[in-house]
């Protein structure tokens, strides 16, 4: 860790991927269509399902430029959590929490022990939730948040819990 904190980068691997699978699409139909149904490439263009892949694409794209030029990073340092992004930054620090949760989410179905970090602030309503697969070296930053959860009181249990509907 440096003096400024240990700094983890948000993934774009979401946004690569998807923005390649809408393309992959356009280019496949595009092919299959203009190829293979109407025997000519420009009638491809007059087709309403290409407009639709299209957009789709370009949002796709425009959603993954967007968040390049963001540069979402989480820094932690010794007593303090900057969410920080391109235009501006929000300190959290040990002392503004009430406490502070490691752990799995109860309504996500994913693999992993830890795949969330929960704290709740003082002078807010809501819980701050961090999901740690979002973030670059996901076991470093749960180790730093463990640290920083040592000085934070833990979550108390609720006290009534709601019942478990299953499906069998």
């Amino acid at each position: 860790m440096s003096e400024q904190g240990a700094t983890f980068k948000y993934k774009l691997d979401f946004y690569y991927q998807s923005a390649l699978i809408y393309l992959v699409t356009l280019i496949l139909y595009g092919g299959i269509r203009g190829n293979f149904v109407e025997r000519k490439f420009e009638y491809v263009l007059n087709d309403p399902l290409m407009y639709v892949i299209i957009v789709f694409v370009l949002m796709s794209f425009g959603a993954l430029l967007l968040n390049a030029i963001r540069n979402r990073r989480l820094i932690i340092t010794e007593r303090e959590i900057v969410f920080a992004h391109r235009w501006a930054e929000r300190r959290v620090t040990v002392g503004d929490m009430e406490w502070m949760y490691i752990g799995r989410e109860a309504r996500v179905r994913t693999s992993g022990r830890f795949q969330v970090i929960m704290f709740k602030l003082r002078n807010r309503r809501r819980i701050v939730r961090i999901r740690v697969g979002r973030y670059e070296r996901e076991k470093e930053l749960v180790a730093e948040m463990q640290r920083l959860a040592s000085m934070v009181p833990r979550r108390k249990a609720p006290r009534w819990r709601q019942p478990r509907i299953t499906d069998r």
